[in-house]
């Protein structure tokens, strides 16, 4: 090496000392947490710290990191938050320290022997560079790609293929795609499906002989009518005295999918079934969710079950849980149950008990929201597709009595397992549904937001009497054009329910202990319920907590990532939906308020789409946060949530799901 070049590597690494010196004397303090990024390339690390909340990145001082990285970052610049409001910070990712395994999905480019996977994704505004093609994989189809590396000095990430999904627009396609962009599986591997295929469908004497027998007790299903798997079932028998036995009875999962089996990893890894708009991508594999563990009708089915001696008014006197054996001997989808509720004068026996169910249901759901339970009611909207999966309608979901009365013993069910563990099996580790009391802050703006359309809302009350004042609000609201922003507005000020081995209630359902129970084909933690139910009733020591804190955790955000995903779908078949409709008009009302526009909710079907401000050519509009409206500053002209308006469709954008309105003014 010449003098010269030593000279100047001398002088790069004294360079280099003194920037990570002036860096040094920068940092305030030091965090970890995950990146969340956007188009732009800036980004923010979310701590998961409440002192600290998100930390701010410009793009130039991410340092290759991209969305969905665990990094280090040294917080360097810390900015007074305003009206009480938490300070703000702003930092430098110092070390990536674990890539994202969530793939991206984009369109691969292929020139000669060089590829790249084209993104157009609100969290990756970075090309990545694939140094090998996969079989299968062609110019222009839709692939999902993982990052491996983003070496110094190379203008994109390098990564490889993980899947190819095809060609764009094919339904297929968007919805596998999907479900990469949010890591979840869209098929089971095959020596999972062998393993399902392996396990027996008899059902030995011996086994009938260690359960409770309800086979000739009446029981029946109530479920969708396009249900495949029907995993809960009612029992009835009248007691004397007044008095009736319901019996709740859940499939015995547990029973067919043994721990640590290889079935039972992926359920654990899954942690929840996921409904897109046109299917479900089940937890289990289809031998298990449709036939072994699918309690149809005139066929014996293994159950868990809860067991509740009820009296005239609805009050438990005597509970009992075990494992049992069922006959079903009816099944009936919501609108069936409903015809029968809706009957004047039940004829058929079957008529009859479902009548006096909903007696009792009726009685439990007063009682409930008696003792501190919210009513949120929003529309629900449900898109009908085709056998191709183009959606075909958009239309309202119901939810009557019928589904009431399913949902009532469902949650006596879960109320009253949880319970029974927390009090009457001393101080052992469970599984419970928790949900936090509802953030003060946010009680306060909602307050402040509902006094612009002449509403009070104290947020100074205790818990039981907060969640009174908020039915009392939406019970006021109910079939106002302001009822679902406030309803939004109102949800975002709970907690987010989770699970958790800690019991503190759940707020929303006004429960002191509450767990789920009820559903172990469709998700992981009913099954975990299961297994430590009876492992208890056997007189079994506690199970290890930290082994299901963590489960706990997971479980939480596999919910949380199929809930996004599911999201994501339901917002693509409503872009696709209104695909042929660009340039047509439509009644809607305004649905939302930002500082860059507003959304408008067309009618009938609810679909949302934004009118930008800058396009409204009559008047400069600008948003009044104070009094949330926004305000033309020369007209006067004001916009606030449920303002009827007249808009026109002028993008419908299925590769960003955006839609986008132009206001067509008087």
């Amino acid at each position: 090496m010449s003098r010269k070049q030593k000279n100047k590597q001398a002088y790069k690494a004294k360079r280099a000392e003194a920037m990570a010196r002036k860096r040094k004397a920068k940092v305030l303090f030091q965090s970890e947490g995950k990146v969340q990024m956007t188009r732009e390339g800036f980004c923010y690390v979310i701590t998961g710290d409440p002192q600290i909340g998100d930390v701010y990145v410009k793009a130039v001082k991410a340092h290759g990191a991209l969305n969905g990285d665990q990094v280090s970052v040294d917080v360097t610049k810390r900015k007074p938050g305003e009206a009480g409001k938490p300070d703000r910070y702003e930092g430098v990712i110092t070390k990536i320290i674990q890539r994202s395994p969530r793939p991206f999905v984009g369109f691969l480019h292929i020139v000669g022997k060089q590829a790249w996977v084209i993104m157009q994704s609100k969290v990756m505004p970075y090309d990545i560079q694939i140094l090998e093609i996969p079989e299968g994989a062609k110019q222009g189809y839709k692939v999902a790609a993982v990052v491996d590396d983003w070496p110094r000095g190379e203008y994109n990430p390098i990564g490889h293929i993980v899947d190819v999904l095809g060609e764009p627009g094919a339904n297929d396609t968007e919805m596998h795609a999907i479900l990469a962009e949010f890591g979840l599986p869209y098929r089971f591997e095959p020596e999972i499906e062998k393993a399902a295929d392996k396990i027996s469908e008899e059902i030995s004497a011996e086994e009938i002989k260690k359960r409770k027998d309800f086979r000739k007790v009446l029981t029946f299903t109530i479920d969708p009518s396009d249900a495949k798997d029907f995993d809960d079932a009612i029992s009835y028998k009248k007691l004397p005295g007044g008095k009736v036995q319901v019996g709740v009875h859940i499939a015995d999962v547990s029973h067919y999918v043994t721990e640590d089996s290889p079935v039972d990893k992926e359920a654990r890894e899954r942690g929840t079934s996921v409904y897109l708009a046109d299917r479900t991508v089940p937890m289990l594999p289809e031998k298990l969710c449709n036939k072994l563990c699918s309690l149809r009708p005139d066929e014996d089915k293994l159950c868990f079950s809860a067991v509740f001696e009820l009296d005239a008014e609805a009050n438990v006197v005597g509970k009992w849980f075990g494992r049992t054996v069922i006959r079903s001997a009816h099944r009936f989808d919501y609108e069936q149950a409903q015809a029968i509720i809706e009957k004047q004068e039940p004829e058929t026996e079957i008529e009859k008990t479902i009548h006096i169910l909903w007696a009792l249901a009726a009685k439990l759901r007063q009682r409930r929201f008696e003792s501190g339970a919210v009513s949120f009611e929003r529309p629900e909207m449900k898109i009908i597709c085709d056998e191709k999966g183009r959606p075909v309608e958009v239309m309202q979901k119901i939810s009557k009595e019928a589904n009431w009365l399913i949902e009532e013993y469902m949650l006596l069910a879960n109320r009253s397992v949880a319970e029974f563990v927390a009090r009457e099996c001393g101080d052992k580790t469970f599984v419970y549904r928790v949900h936090d009391l509802p953030v003060e802050e946010k009680l306060q703006t909602l307050g402040l937001f509902v006094k612009n359309f002449g509403y009070k809302f104290r947020a100074d009350k205790g818990a039981k009497k907060i969640a009174s004042e908020l039915n009392e609000l939406f019970a006021k609201v109910k079939d106002k054009p302001e009822a679902e922003a406030i309803a939004m507005m109102g949800l975002r000020c709970m907690a987010k329910a989770k699970y958790d081995v800690e019991n503190i209630g759940h707020y929303g359902l006004g429960f002191e202990y509450y767990t789920h129970f009820t559903s172990p084909i469709r998700r992981y933690p009913d099954m975990m319920v299961h297994r430590l139910l009876a492992r208890y009733l056997a007189d079994g020591k506690s199970a290890d907590k930290q082994y299901y804190e963590g489960l706990c955790q997971h479980s939480s955000d596999r919910e949380t990532v199929a809930t996004n995903a599911e999201r994501a779908s339901i917002k693509y078949k409503m872009v696709e939906y209104m695909q042929d409709k660009v340039g047509y008009t439509f009644d809607g009302m305004v649905s939302g308020i930002t500082e860059w526009g507003m959304y408008v909710q067309v009618e009938p079907t609810h679909i949302e789409g934004m009118v930008a401000l800058r396009d409204i050519k009559s008047d400069y509009f600008y948003f009044d946060e104070e009094h949330y409206v926004i305000r033309g500053r020369k007209t006067k002209t004001k916009y606030t949530l449920g303002t009827p308006v007249k808009i026109k469709v002028t993008r419908a954008d299925l590769d960003q799901k955006i839609l986008d309105f132009e206001l067509i003014e008087k």
